[in-house]
Order: C-alpha cells, then sequence, then structure tokens
C-alpha cells in the first residue's frame, strides 16, 4: 500500500531514479548492516560503506570470507573487497564487485564525520525507542 503521495508507486519511475541517481544518493544507497557488536554498541543498524572499512561476506559466492574495502564502485553500485578476485581468460586478476547489500561490516573506519553521523543516528532511534505515538493508540481501538 502507498502512505506517500508524494512518492510513485510507478516500478519504471523508481527505476529511473535508482539507475540515474547521483553519486551523493549512491552513496546512500549502498549502505551494508553493521555486525551484531557494532548494533549493540552504537545502536545504529546499517551505515553507508567507505574504504577501509572491515567487511564479512554475508551472501553469494564468496560468503564467510572478510577483507578490508579496497574501492567503493558508486558507478556500478558494487564494492571491491582485499583480497576477492579472480582470473580473467588471459590470467590478469580483476577484483570481483560485490552488492553493499551483500556485506557486514565488522569494523568501522573512524573519523569525526562518521562518528557524527553515529551519534545523530542513535540519537534518532533513542527518542522514539518504547514510546506509542497517539495514532498508535487510537488505530488499536479500531476494528
Amino acid at each position: 500500500m502507498k502512505f506517500n503521495p508524494n512518492v510513485s508507486s510507478s516500478r519504471r519511475k523508481s527505476r529511473k531514479a535508482h539507475f540515474q541517481s547521483d553519486s551523493e544518493s549512491r552513496r546512500k544507497l549502498m549502505s551494508a548492516n553493521l555486525s551484531k557488536e557494532l548494533q549493540a554498541r552504537h545502536g545504529v543498524r546499517s551505515m553507508p560503506i567507505r574504504k577501509d572499512d572491515e567487511v564479512m561476506i554475508a551472501r553469494g559466492m564468496y560468503k564467510t570470507r572478510e577483507g578490508k574495502v579496497t574501492c567503493v564502485y558508486r558507478k556500478k553500485f558494487v564494492v571491491h573487497v582485499e583480497r576477492i578476485t579472480r582470473e580473467k581468460a588471459n590470467g590478469a586478476t580483476v577484483p570481483v564487485g560485490i552488492p553493499a547489500s551483500s556485506l557486514v561490516i565488522t569494523k568501522l573506519k573512524m573519523d569525526k564525520d562518521r562518528k557524527r553521523a553515529l551519534e545523530r543516528k542513535s540519537r534518532h532511534t533513542e527518542q522514539n525507542k518504547g514510546k506509542i505515538s497517539e495514532e498508535e493508540v487510537t488505530m488499536s481501538n479500531v476494528d
């Protein structure tokens, strides 16, 4: 069901928006879940991936392999991870692109912007945690 009248539910329009998105939007689209320990420590479920994060591959042929992110290829919506390569027919080795959604971040590369983003996200979740809005109360009474 469509909740927001300003957002189209058309498959064509959402695909167009996805594939024509700019680099800033792709950064957000290329987010990955944090590991359970990081989720507990920071109170945040996911973060946009960046170079030098340590990740574990959760899905696909390279499942359970771990490594450091060497490149976030926003143009192709993939991430290149250290030691995840394959050989081409001519013998050259090339990094394998892995979708960000198939990764779990095990260690964050911290800087002041990342710290501020974590604080902002965790503060937002703490405010709404355990609270029931008036709308939910009124909707629970409707039969």
